[in-house]
């Protein structure tokens, strides 16, 4: 099997366990929010540590927090994704699945504007019409169900907000998500020893509960180490087009297992925004290709010399 093969499956299997990863929190749905991300955070940052352990890299956790910029970059990215993860679990038990899938298929367009905001980063002309259809059909949407679809923004917003602050970060991915796990933990904490004397705590009063909630690791670490694993090689192309996987199987999930409902609005705004994910990935798929072009034209002029 060919490295590229590889990555391709590694990123297939991430994206399987996000996309399916509605099914876990339902299973969970009577249990608040909050504490099941909050054991989430315990959980992965448990997992995170025994990586670094494993790997000798504890002593790359102390360079974050010795440097003022890297703690407040990390205060941030943590932040966003514990937004990102509690508007998700919650958009699980609420019945909104679908308009959480809509969110994740925002979010590479958000990342766009967002690159453009603020790195100043060029906008393609095939880039501004994707732009155009997804904010058209965010407009559809309030118009016809009468309220704009909030869970969609915030997941798409926080998750491009994580994406650009990584994007300034110069710790690996799993060290920096491990300092992440690490500034959320005590808040993590306070939140579980609020609910357990309050009586909602579940953990530890049921073992399916209690096993269910601590498997969470599974849902922040594995996918993590498989998209590193992909990222390394493939292109960006090919991991940007395989990443539309987690969405399209939310999308699966919330119609054909929780059978939400599909109005005619969802009907008009999903093609919209499927159109426009389309004409993103063709342009981005062009400027890869055109790139791998000239690379191997200098390569190989670079040897005719």
């Amino acid at each position: 099997m060919t490295e590229p093969t590889r990555g391709v499956l590694a990123m297939v299997m991430a994206c399987m366990i996000w996309g399916l990863s509605g099914l876990y929190y339902k299973l969970l749905a009577h249990i608040p929010p909050i504490e099941v991300l909050a054991h989430r955070t315990i959980w992965s940052c448990v997992f995170f540590v025994v990586v670094l352990l494993a790997q000798g890299r504890l002593r790359a956790l102390l360079d974050i927090f010795r440097s003022p910029r890297a703690m407040l970059l990390v205060a941030l990215a943590a932040l966003m994704i514990s937004i990102n993860w509690l508007i998700f679990i919650t958009s699980i038990q609420i019945d909104m699945a679908m308009e959480a899938s809509l969110g994740y298929y925002i979010f590479p367009l958000v990342s766009v504007v967002l690159g453009a905001a603020v790195y100043r980063e060029r906008m393609s002309g095939a880039q501004v019409a994707a732009v155009g259809l997804a904010l058209a059909a965010v407009v559809t949407l309030t118009f016809g169900l009468g309220v704009a679809p909030w869970i969609s923004l915030i997941l798409a917003v926080s998750f491009g907000l994580y994406g650009l602050i990584k994007k300034a970060m110069t710790q690996g991915a799993v060290v920096s998500v491990t300092a992440e796990m690490l500034v959320l933990v005590p808040i993590a904490l306070a939140v579980l020893w609020y609910a357990h004397p309050g009586g909602t705590g579940v953990f530890g009063t049921g073992w399916r509960d209690a096993a269910l909630l601590a498997f969470s690791w599974v849902l922040s670490g594995v996918p993590l180490i498989l998209f590193s694993m992909a990222a390394r090689r493939v292109s960006m192309a090919t991991v940007g087009l395989v990443q539309y996987l987690n969405p399209s199987l939310q999308f699966v999930v919330a119609t054909l297992l929780f059978l939400e409902p599909f109005t005619p609005w969802h009907m008009i705004a999903f093609p919209m925004i499927w159109t426009g994910l389309a004409i993103y990935t063709a342009a981005g798929w062009h400027q890869d290709r055109a790139a791998r072009r000239a690379a191997k034209s200098a390569f190989t002029s670079g040897t005719a010399l």
